[in-house]
């Protein structure tokens, strides 16, 4: 990264899996790095930040002065993210607040403060939920989000892309599909989990699924790419390891890094889908099963970015946080 000495970067959700690991990269650049926090007691991870800030919760109204003096740079992190099973009565207008009127709010204050650049990290959801039996996404496919939390990020990216041509603001937007790497919850947890424990998983079948994941470093190293690039400005761009795996593969993969052997049951995947629909579980199983793929060619081209870590490296850097942490624990 060029002139990093000169950046002065806000990263909000800094105390999260990709804000943290962001921060932690910018610093070693000799970035100026701000770190907005909902609150600081929870971002103990951050001392080594150059200033946080609390801003407590993201909506409509937060107000982000302090958090933006001096800043010439925005990269926003914090989302109100995808869950798989929501309990709130209106999902969409919960994720709007925060996802939407938090992120505008942001923007329209960092045009006030100064900032010229403004990295919003969106998500491959608001391409679509798969690409079974159809092309690879790319940055160019007409969108098509189909859930809450997809519908509320690419209500964002317009309202960015509008602030931008306003203002001249420069936004960035950037979609990424599942992210792995050290310190990673969720289904990619429990999956580690229950290879390391030996539980048996109806996923001997072959599953000849594609699916695209992007390693925390590998997106880390793009936004990093993106934040002074000229030619990122007012783009958007798909992210990925360039290196798709079948949900069969990938378990065989992590099974041969924990050195356990896989329990796969050999149930075809017909009768999967037709179980995980009948106990409700249909959208964990279409992660599982169908296929979700990412074309980054844009990237190669305007960027000249490529993933700088290979699959086998990040998982296995992902496996061994998990030991030492005794992530193997329920």
């Amino acid at each position: 990264m060029n002139n990093s000495k000169n950046l002065d970067v806000l990263v909000t959700g800094a105390n999260g899996f990709l804000g943290s690991a962001l921060c932690s990269h910018l610093l070693n650049l000799s970035a100026n790095v701000k770190g907005a926090v909902r609150n600081i007691i929870q971002s103990s991870n951050l001392t080594l930040l150059n200033e946080e800030v609390a801003v407590g919760d993201i909506n409509g109204d937060t107000s982000w002065q302090n958090a933006l003096a001096g800043v010439n740079t925005v990269v926003h992190t914090a989302a109100r993210v995808h869950v798989m099973s929501d309990t709130v009565s209106d999902p969409l207008n919960a994720f709007r607040e925060v996802n939407v009127a938090g992120t505008l709010n942001l923007a329209k204050q960092a045009v006030n403060a100064g900032v010229k650049r403004f990295v919003f990290i969106s998500s491959i959801k608001v391409n679509g939920e798969e690409t079974t039996s159809k092309p690879a996404f790319t940055a160019e496919d007409k969108p098509a989000p189909s859930d809450p939390y997809g519908i509320s990020k690419y209500e964002a990216e317009q309202g960015l892309f509008r602030i931008a041509e306003e203002t001249g603001l420069e936004v960035v937007v950037i979609r990424p599909p599942l992210v792995y790497g050290p310190g990673v919850k969720a289904n990619f947890l429990s999956l580690m989990r229950w290879i390391y424990k030996g539980v048996p998983l109806p996923l001997g079948a072959a599953v000849h699924n594609q699916r695209s994941l992007i390693a925390l470093d590998n997106l880390v190293d793009l936004i990093v790419t993106c934040i002074q690039h000229p030619a990122a400005v007012n783009q958007v761009f798909l992210a990925s390891d360039d290196e798709d795996l079948s949900t069969t593969d990938l378990l065989y993969r992590i099974s041969d890094i924990l050195d356990v052997k896989a329990r796969l049951l050999p149930i075809p995947t017909k009768v999967l889908e037709i179980g995980a629909t009948v106990i409700g579980k249909r959208e964990f199983s279409r992660r599982l099963l169908g296929s979700l793929q990412v074309d980054i060619s844009k990237n190669k081209e305007l960027l000249d970015w490529e993933p700088p870590v290979k699959v086998n490296s990040a998982l296995e850097k992902t496996v061994e946080y998990f030991m030492k942490n005794n992530c193997c624990k329920d």
